[in-house]
């Protein structure tokens, strides 16, 4: 369930804002990289809707999975660079067909470690 804690909304659709088939971890491993996603779309995004106040919602629907080396890259990136609370307090996840991916998520946004 997404809680919007009555802020105005913003949203990320991976399948069509960035690829139906999500790839590896980095880069240099392949094609639409978690890396890529966190440099491209899920930061600027995430600063965008923090400047605004915002609530950026991340819609997971409509790819053929994830990788979890995908999802620790872009989300636990994120946390690499942003406190965990601000992440979590600014995004909400979207997933109708692999709902458990919210909690995957937020363990690996809660569990990086900045560097």
């Amino acid at each position: 369930m997404i809680n919007t804690m009555n802020l105005p909304q913003m949203m990320v659709r991976i399948a069509s804002e960035f690829s139906e088939t999500p790839g590896p971890r980095s880069r240099d491993e392949g094609d639409y990289s978690g890396q890529q996603f966190l440099e491209e779309i899920l930061k600027p995004r995430f600063e965008e809707a923090k400047n605004t106040k915002q609530k950026l919602i991340v819609d997971l629907d409509g790819t053929d999975g994830y990788a979890t080396s995908f999802l620790e890259s872009a989300f636990g990136g994120l946390a690499r660079i942003y406190e965990s609370r601000e992440i979590l307090e600014t995004m909400a996840f979207k997933s109708n067909e692999e709902p458990y991916l919210e909690m995957e998520i937020k363990q690996y946004i809660k569990e990086a470690r900045k560097t």
